[in-house]
Order: structure tokens, then sequence, then C-alpha cells
């Protein structure tokens, strides 16, 4: 068997799958968000620990882990723990959604070296910046500081006793030479820091150490168990919906969204807020567009109307030509492809015709437009998508994936209930390590149904983009 394990800003999940990739048990425990100031989100890493030892138990209640060959990681990125030379915590992790180090993350991304070198815009939600802002802020901690492990890469610690980390994972410090597949000396001395206090580099599929004998005793597993690289969030579910090779891409509809494509070549193009990173396997990267109100976008539409949102999106019917009102989806902002921090939701051209059902169909051409947005992003750099695998919560919405299909001129296709994430492509991982296999491994989830493009509304959703864009041009100056 092998077992998963996908440390997530809600909560921690581990999964134990059977050798045919059959999920065999699983389980969760919840885990909190620390805002002790604006614009700041914390996580004692005690807490993740303590997540693990309640899941590894409640999965040992389930089965017996005797029979677990190799465990894999996934989790959260860019958060920045911070450790002593005995390992000891320093501070609270500061997490991939705390933005107190904007100044800082501006800084750094004026200095042509990092966009250069990582492929990617510094964001303030990425490692580097939040050290900077760790040395001004707090120096005397910054002083001590001998490790900086990412979330997972913590977790790991405690399993195995070694620093390790991995690429898809440290692609998102702005850190890593993303091409190279290594830690960039230059970037690092420009934060402050050095290799020394970096952890040692494994692929996601390579072994970086092994389980240790306290913890095998206490939970049922055999010493020395091989614990995998692992991925960051995104890659780890990639490999678990089986994005693993040129071509091949998936659509995310969960409160973000995300479109991740998996490459063979890295093609970074950071003006375009393309997120550019290692894939979780060897030679293999990733490119992303990251669209940061998706489901979230229709939720809140929902709530204000006191309706449920499945309710809303069920009644529309067949896919409309869209219609003249516009809905930008920026709630909080928007990532790619603008990395506009300050730019905010709107909707335009609303008139006595415009009644529930157009707004609410308003609300999905928009993040259609803004996956739309993305998809050119990511083929503007060469990047090939002739698969798309559609997967979160919005991915019940048949009438959306019908606009977004007709939107790119792709089919999509829609897995059958299941769990595809993180946890189970960590477990994948495991396989990998264990058993020296690759991406061959990584197949496809069963296919429920396949939504078609509609041709005949092909120009009329490319008008709508059109007039989504020309929107946002004209609207950036007045927030």
């Amino acid at each position: 068997m092998y077992l998963g394990l996908d440390l997530g800003t809600s909560g921690l999940k581990g999964v134990v799958v059977a050798p045919d990739q059959t999920i065999l048990a699983e389980a969760t425990s919840p885990l909190s968000v620390s805002r002790p100031h604006s614009s700041w989100s914390e996580q004692d890493p005690a807490d993740w620990i303590a997540a693990c030892e309640a899941v590894l138990a409640a999965l040992g209640a389930k089965v017996s882990l005797q029979g677990v060959d190799a465990i894999g990681l996934s989790g959260q990125m860019h958060g920045a723990t911070l450790l002593d030379a005995s390992d000891k915590v320093l501070r609270p992790s500061i997490l991939w959604n705390d933005t107190r180090s904007a100044k800082e993350a501006a800084e750094l991304d004026a200095d042509p070296r990092f966009r250069a070198i990582t492929g990617n815009i510094v964001f303030p939600g990425f490692t580097a910046p939040k050290l900077v802002w760790c040395a001004r802020h707090e120096p005397e901690l910054f002083g001590r500081v001998a490790k900086v492990l990412l979330p997972k890469d913590y977790l790991r610690l405690w399993l195995t006793g070694e620093h390790v980390a991995e690429m898809s994972d440290a692609a998102g410090t702005s850190w890593l030479d993303t091409g190279a597949r290594d830690w960039s000396d230059d970037l690092l001395a420009a934060t402050g820091l050095t290799r020394a206090q970096m952890p040692r580099l494994v692929e996601g599929s390579e072994v970086s150490g092994g389980l240790r004998g306290d913890l095998a005793a206490r939970f049922g597993l055999r010493a020395g168990v091989p614990v995998a690289g692992g991925g960051g969030d995104n890659a780890a579910s990639a490999v678990g919906v089986g994005v693993v090779k040129a071509g091949q891409a998936f659509v995310s509809l969960g409160t973000s969204g995300v479109l991740f494509a998996a490459s063979d070549a890295y093609q970074p193009d950071a003006a375009s807020a393309v997120h550019s990173f290692c894939h979780a396997l060897p030679d293999t990267w990733h490119q992303m567009g990251v669209i940061l109100s998706a489901a979230d976008a229709l939720n809140w539409f929902a709530a204000n109307l006191g309706e449920d949102a499945a309710v809303l999106t069920g009644s529309l019917g067949a896919l409309q030509a869209p219609g003249r009102p516009l809905f930008l989806p920026y709630l909080g902002g928007e990532r790619t492809p603008h990395n506009d921090a300050a730019i905010r939701a709107s909707f335009l051209h609303l008139d006595h015709a415009a009644d529930r059902a157009a707004m609410v169909r308003a609300v999905l051409e928009g993040v259609t437009h803004a996956v739309r947005d993305s998809y050119d992003a990511l083929t503007g750099t060469g990047t090939r998508i002739e698969s798309l695998i559609a997967v979160g919560g919005g991915s019940r919405s048949d009438y959306w994936l019908k606009a977004i299909a007709t939107s790119l001129g792709l089919p999509i296709s829609v897995p059958v209930a299941g769990d595809f994430g993180g946890a189970f492509g960590a477990a994948r991982l495991a396989m990998m390590a264990a058993n020296g296999a690759g991406a061959e491994i990584a197949t496809a989830p069963q296919i429920a149904k396949t939504i078609e493009p509609d041709t005949t509304l092909t120009s009329a959703f490319a008008e709508a983009h059109a007039r989504y864009r020309a929107a946002y041009s004209a609207l950036r100056g007045l927030t």
C-alpha cells in the first residue's frame, strides 16, 4: 500500500492507496489560520504535526499500516517555516496568502535577476520576500535562521529527520533557478541567505529519506519506509488527475480557479503573471494561470440572492450566447494575466432586460473569460493544451463547462466522482519512489462524460471576451 499526505491550509488529509490505485482508507484533520494583524496569515507548525498524528491514527484504525511501502507528501506552497540550528521553530509559519511583504516583493521583483532566473514575478505570497520582511522587522530572529522549510517539508523533517524540498514546491520560493532545477546562489544572496540555509533538493518521485523508527513503532508502520519528495499542492493534484505530459491540462473551478498545463520544456513569461514552475516529475515543468475568484464569485452572488449556487446554475437550460451584461470577477483582485491586487469586481451594461438568469449567466461568463485569459497567456508561451480535465466544485455545472469548452474551443472531460486531489497524487509519487515507476502510472481517471464546445457560439464568446478585456482596461484606472 501507499500513503499520501496532503497538508492543506484548512486541514491535513491522508489516503491509503492499493497497488491498483483504489483508495482503501482516508482521514482528515482540520487546521485553522491565525490572522493577528491585517494582511497576516500564519499557522503554528506544531498544529501540522498534531494533525498528521491524528490522521495517521485514524488511518491505522481503518487499515493495517504495516503494508505501507512508501509515503508521499503534498502541501500548500510558499509558506516560510523558519528553524534555528537545533530545528526549533522560531516563529509561526508565514503562509501563502499572507501579504505583509508586498513592499519587499515589489523591491525584489524590480531586480531583473529574479524574473530572469525564476521565470516568475516575485509575488507577495512567495517565500523570499517574507524573509526580507523578517530581516527588517524581526532582525534578531532572522539572525538565528539556520533552515527555511516549506510547510510539507517541515512535516517531512518530523517524519524522517531530513531537511529536503522538491522541485515543484521550491519553484514557488523565488530562490530556485527553475530551468536548472537548483537553488540560485545569487538570489539567495540578494535576500541575505545562503545555500546552507536551504534544504537539499530532490525530484518529487525520488526518495527523500526513511521513516523514523519511533514514529513507525507508534503508528504501526515499518521503520525506514521511504518518503518520496512529493509535490506542491497543484503539481501533486496534477499527478492525481494524470496531467503529467505536454499537451495535458486541467481546469479547477474551486474557490479560486486554476488552469494548469504540463510541459516538457521550460517556457517562462513572467510579464503575463503565468506561474512557470517545475513539475513534480523529472525533466517536466508546468505552467499555471490563477484566477483569484472562480466558484467564489458564483457563491458570493448566490449568497446575496439568498439562493443555492447549484439551483441558480441548474435552472439555466442550454448554453446561450453571452448577452450585453458583463461581470468582471475580481472580488479580491486578479493574478493572471494582470497581477492587479487593486482591481475589484464589476457588473457592466445592465438594463431593464437583465433579470436574475441573465446576471447568473454573466457571472459564469465572467469567470469563463478569466479562464480564457489564462489560456491565452499559457498558449502564448508555446505551451500546448490538447486535452482538458475539469475538477473542483464548479465542474458540477454543465452550463459552466459548456461555456468554457466553447470559449477555448476544447472538449472538457469530467471524471467520475472520486478524490483525485493532492493526497492521491502524493500516493502516486510514493508508488514511483518505491517501485522506480514514472509518469506512466499517473493515468487519467475514469471519465464520466465529455463536454463538447458549441461551435455555433464560438464567435459570440470571442466577441464577449474582447469586450471583457476592454472593460478591464477601462476600469483599471478607476480603482
